[in-house]
């Protein structure tokens, strides 16, 4: 019988490597460390002016912990102002915008990244060309358009003209290319349809590169400001950042500080909320998308 050979054992690493290794380690977390500072540092400046009373936000020197905090600024904001019809407004407006715009991209990315046809690259790259276009040149034609049509100051003129986005159809057509084919073949031969093949298993397969759509339609219809600006002329479909710019103009100016620390501190809690909900699939789809 042939003796049998014994197991390698595993060498080692040397020193040298082992230090580079824990030295690159300790630098990335050190940058790390440092740009979530700087990221965490004005949401917490925000927060805790909004609960100092008017003489301490404006003494010297700078106290971060309020000596004798206050709520006064949150009941102000709910009072003074209609916070909540124009949270309702950016909800509806924000919820629309990532629903179509989760449907039109799903079906402009799908053959894009399965179908074999002449022109898809052109195509695609006439699509990404977009993104070296300003936004303020549409600014006026689709203001026009809206006004003779008289839907200007609807949610559907506030929610359909960023319902498909440039970003979206690249993103998902980097991920529907990773999933195999032989999935679509054995779902054509059990007699699936594309249609099918794409709600019932392209869509499932594609919760995180969907999810990382989602969170990036939902924030970015949720800040918009200089569309709903424009767009809007009264407090029924007026949005938040809209309705903030508003508050800050009306305030006084002794009390302009806390009440706008207050309201932004309110107004982004939607959109932390939703992320926190979808970060999960946000990161697994920003991780796994391009990669074959």
């Amino acid at each position: 019988m042939a003796a049998r050979t014994a197991p390698r054992s595993r060498q080692p690493a040397p020193p040298s490597l082992l230090m580079s290794i824990l030295v690159s380690r300790v630098f990335l977390y050190a940058i790390m460390i440092t740009v979530g500072i700087m990221w965490a540092v004005p949401i917490l400046w925000m927060i805790v002016t909004s609960l100092k009373p008017p003489e301490e936000i404006f003494a010297y020197p700078v106290n971060w912990l309020p000596r004798v905090p206050t709520l006064d600024y949150y009941a102000g904001v709910f009072q003074r102002f209609p916070m909540l019809l124009w949270f309702r407004n950016s909800l509806i407006v924000a919820t629309i915008t990532t629903v179509l715009t989760l449907i039109v991209d799903t079906l402009a990315a799908y053959p894009l990244a399965r179908l074999q046809f002449r022109g898809r690259t052109v195509i695609l790259l006439v699509i990404l060309s977009t993104f070296l276009l300003p936004r303020e040149i549409l600014l006026v034609p689709l203001f026009l358009g809206l006004s003779k049509l008289g839907i200007s100051d609807t949610y559907f003129s506030l929610a359909v003209p960023a319902a498909a986005n440039a970003f979206g159809v690249f993103l998902l057509t980097q991920f529907f290319g990773t999933l195999p084919i032989e999935l679509e073949d054995a779902a054509t031969i059990d007699g699936c349809t594309r249609l099918g093949f794409l709600w019932r298993i392209v869509v499932p397969l594609s919760r995180p590169a969907l999810a990382s759509v989602a969170i990036f339609t939902f924030v970015g219809s949720w800040n918009e400001f200089f569309w709903p600006l424009i767009v809007t002329n009264s407090d029924k479909t007026r949005t938040v950042p809209v309705g903030l710019s508003a508050l800050v103009a009306s305030a006084g100016m002794s009390t302009s500080f806390g009440i706008t620390m207050a309201a932004a501190g309110v107004a982004t809690l939607p959109a932390v909320i939703f992320f926190l909900i979808l970060q999960r699939y946000f990161v697994k789809g920003i991780a796994t998308t391009g990669l074959k």
